[in-house]
């Protein structure tokens, strides 16, 4: 009996040892996090476009991303339901344009008429009194009741007595009234400025439109200081949140702007999306002694391309093209540099070590530009420079497109042009070049690499993303089918692939576990809804290094 008890005894105690590992494992203790978000649709843009159900952060980076069960591995101070709701890494805009409006600016981005315009005018000369100078930005002929451009009498009609200048939609262009054009020097005998256009009217006098030269204008109006715009500044930054944009590249800052850059994201109370600028190249000079280039900074700000404007913009239009516009015998839009200026901007810019990040928008200027990035890579080879073109509407020629994917110069393009600049690309463009405005597949056959952006014509990414998907104008018409984006390619080119074009792949774009947890919650399932449906799809929240930022409720 005692041997047998004995047994029993080593039998209980075999059995104890072997499931002592089992309830080690089991019995963990959870690891600690700052929060978990489960139970949704979590599109993590990795290299396979998984999607997972949960995501665990701490800090502000992400822990973990995989199903539900997350969940029992980690214990977090917040937990969030996400009830089946999609989420998505926020969206990197690579070229837009945010500044600080000062108190004599009106904000003509929403107007629908002349008539508008000019309420707007007066309410602004009522708060500031005769005399003085009144700015705005943002008004569009296609947005207006009359779809026509405002004119030099328009506004005469309303400011007789205070200088005016408004600047339209996407920067290029601008119309001034009687007294702003007098007290710029601006008459009918004034001949057309370099790289720019003064229109006129049929009696010969000009009719307030002024074509890539504002500053022939705006030079006149007293500057704002940094303190007068920056409550509005920091507020327009903030704002982005609210469209699910969580990083920027603020298209073109001289070095002293980027001071007030500095300034305002070195005071930590303020919210604000992370920033890589852009440069205006000042000269090789200057960029020395500026001493700092593209990379320099943090996660939160940092130095982005150099940038200049090698032509003119759509709006006017006067962008560089190779054949004549439609219906005009000659003319071919400006190129704002001589040939040999722009090649020895490019060649010391890249001797200096800047990334370049330059507007071309026409394919005569696209096809210059490119060619000198390739001269100066043949002579100064550099593997992993990243230099690219912003904007990229004119489809240039074979030869421009392959020498593009030999020497890896890439693109930021803006898909939302398509649908916003309609009417100005039917009125002067015709068949291919028409059809293959803003193009996005032929480039990408070509295994060139395109990241998208906004360039403020509107910020809100999903009308690029509708744009890219479907091709379509305002009017509903398509455009060149064959150059649209699948959904995945196109919310992959607001995020991932953005974040490439800032050398900052391996820290954001992606939903990855030891990336910066910046990820926005969707009001919809951009994968499944119709594709004339995705301007309908809201931000419900906007998380920056895993902190709520913005929340539409």
């Amino acid at each position: 009996m005692r041997a047998h008890n004995h047994i029993l005894i080593l039998i209980r105690n075999v059995c104890l040892f072997a499931i002592l590992p089992i309830c080690f494992i089991g019995c963990t203790s959870p690891l600690p996090a700052d929060l978990i978000l489960y139970n949704g649709k979590i599109i993590t843009v990795d290299s396979l476009f998984s999607i997972q159900e949960a995501i665990v952060i701490r800090g502000n980076k992400i822990l973990a991303v995989g199903s539900n069960t997350l969940r029992g591995q980690y214990k977090a101070k917040q937990e969030i339901d996400l009830n089946g709701k999609t989420l998505l890494p926020g969206f990197n805009d690579t070229h837009i344009h945010i500044s600080g409006a000062p108190t004599r600016e009106i904000d003509l981005r929403s107007v629908k008429s002349i008539d508008e315009i000019a309420t707007k005018i007066h309410e602004k000369i009522v708060l500031l009194g005769e005399g003085q100078w009144i700015s705005g930005y943002g008004w569009a002929e296609d947005n207006l009741a009359e779809q026509r451009n405002p004119t030099r009498e328009d506004l005469d009609r309303i400011a007789p007595k205070n200088p005016v200048m408004l600047i339209r939609a996407g920067g290029h262009s601008s119309v001034s009234n009687s007294l702003a054009l007098k007290l710029a020097g601006i008459d009918k005998n004034t001949p057309d400025p370099e790289s720019g256009m003064i229109e006129h009217a049929s009696n010969g006098l000009p009719n307030g439109i002024i074509r890539e030269r504002n500053d022939l204008v705006a030079r006149l109006i007293p500057e704002a200081t940094f303190e007068e715009v920056r409550p509005n500044f920091i507020k327009n930054l903030n704002d982005l949140f609210s469209l699910g944009i969580t990083s920027i590249v603020p298209a073109g800052q001289t070095i002293r702007e980027y001071g007030e850059w500095e300034h305002v994201y070195a005071d930590s109370s303020n919210n604000l999306p992370r920033a890589s600028v852009q440069i205006y190249w000042a000269g090789a000079e200057a960029m020395k002694a500026f001493g700092k280039k593209s990379g320099d900074g943090t996660d939160y700000l940092r130095v982005g391309a150099v940038k200049i404007l090698t032509d003119g913009g759509f709006t006017g239009p006067s962008a560089y093209t190779l054949a004549p516009y439609k219906g005009q015998a000659s003319f071919r839009g400006t190129l704002n540099y001589k040939e040999q200026e722009l090649r020895s901007i490019i060649m010391d810019a890249h001797q200096l070590g800047w990334q370049m990040g330059f507007h071309t928008i026409g394919d005569g200027a696209i096809k210059l530009t490119v060619d000198y990035f390739a001269e100066a890579l043949t002579n100064n080879p550099k593997n992993n420079h990243r230099h690219y073109l912003n904007h990229f509407t004119i489809l240039p020629p074979e030869e421009t497109l392959q020498k593009m994917a030999d020497f890896n110069i890439l693109i930021s393009q803006q898909p939302n042009f398509t649908y916003t600049l309609e009417k100005r690309y039917v009125d002067n463009l015709e068949g291919a070049r028409l059809a293959h405005n803003n193009p996005l597949r032929t480039p990408m056959n070509h295994g060139i690499f395109v990241a998208l952006s906004s360039d403020i014509l509107p910020i809100g990414p999903m009308v690029g993303i509708y744009a890219a998907v479907t091709r379509k104008g305002k009017s509903g018409a398509v455009y060149g089918l064959e150059e649209a984006l699948t959904i995945e390619e196109a919310i992959r080119g607001y995020t991932r692939n953005a974040a490439y074009i800032t050398f900052e792949e391996n820290i954001k774009g992606s939903l990855e576990p030891g990336k910066l947890a910046d990820m926005i919650i969707l009001s919809k399932d951009p994968l499944t809804i119709a594709s004339d449906s995705l301007m309908t799809v809201a931000i419900e929240q906007t998380f920056l290094g895993g902190k709520l930022v913005y929340s539409r409720k």
